[in-house]
């Protein structure tokens, strides 16, 4: 492993540093550093401290821990891969993501999954294991979100949740659905086949994050574009 010190380090030097390394990364000290990560295919890296903006952006293989919090723009337009944030995330996480994973243990911000797709092999997993702001899942064309609620807010998630969804899924563990959903969102609870799918991400999360499998009992609701969605028209695949 190749250990960083990025105290006072500017993002450019660290991640110079980051791309010449021959095998895995430990950074220290990390301090709002942006674009760590950024295109990788073949690294691992573990980060100590806050992440800053663009972590994992265009992502293509690579594996990101960061025990801390994360900025804006996880895992933006990312390809493949999987980002771990022991800690809570800002703003559009996993914008325009379209493969691999995040998990954030805690909550993340405003326009998580924003634009979310997926493409044959290609789908994207956004687990949020407390709860998200305002604009998940805006004009999600493909993948999933799951919200877990660890913290069991009566609604886990803020306003205007799936503005402009025309694909994929959101599963939000909820006793009681958002009062403002758009019209063209349709909610219903989760089936025996939405658990078993989303099983597997639960348990990951559980072993990454060493939860008790049993927090996350309860009702689930799973969002999905209706048939009448006009943003589908837009895209040549769905």
């Amino acid at each position: 492993m190749t250990n960083i010190n990025a105290k006072d380090v500017y993002f450019k030097e660290l991640n110079e540093m980051v791309r010449a390394a021959q095998d895995g990364v430990v950074i220290e000290h990390c301090l709002g550093q942006r674009y760590i990560g950024c295109g990788l295919a073949d690294k691992t890296i573990d980060i100590h401290g806050t992440a800053g903006n663009g972590l994992g952006a265009y992502l293509n293989g690579a594996k990101l821990t960061v025990y801390g919090n994360a900025q804006d723009a996880t895992g933006d337009t990312m390809n493949k891969g999987e980002i771990i944030i022991h800690g809570s995330a800002g703003d559009a996480c996993g914008y325009a993501m379209r493969g691999g994973s995040i998990f954030v243990r805690d909550d993340a911000g405003y326009r998580a999954g924003i634009h979310m797709k997926a493409y044959l092999h290609k789908f994207p997993k956004l687990v949020i294991g407390g709860s998200a702001g305002s604009f998940l899942g805006e004009y999600q064309a493909g993948g999933i979100i799951l919200v877990l609620n660890r913290g069991n807010e009566s609604i886990p998630v803020g306003n205007f949740c799936g503005t402009g969804m025309h694909g994929g899924k959101i599963i939000l563990r909820t006793n009681t659905l958002p009062p403002n959903l758009p019209k063209q969102v349709c909610a219903e609870k989760a089936q025996a086949a939405d658990m078993e799918e989303i099983e597997p991400l639960i348990a990951h999360y559980c072993e990454i994050f060493e939860v008790d499998r049993a927090a996350f009992d309860g009702d689930y609701y799973v969002l999905t574009p209706n048939t009448l969605s006009p943003y589908k028209q837009l895209y040549t695949h769905n």
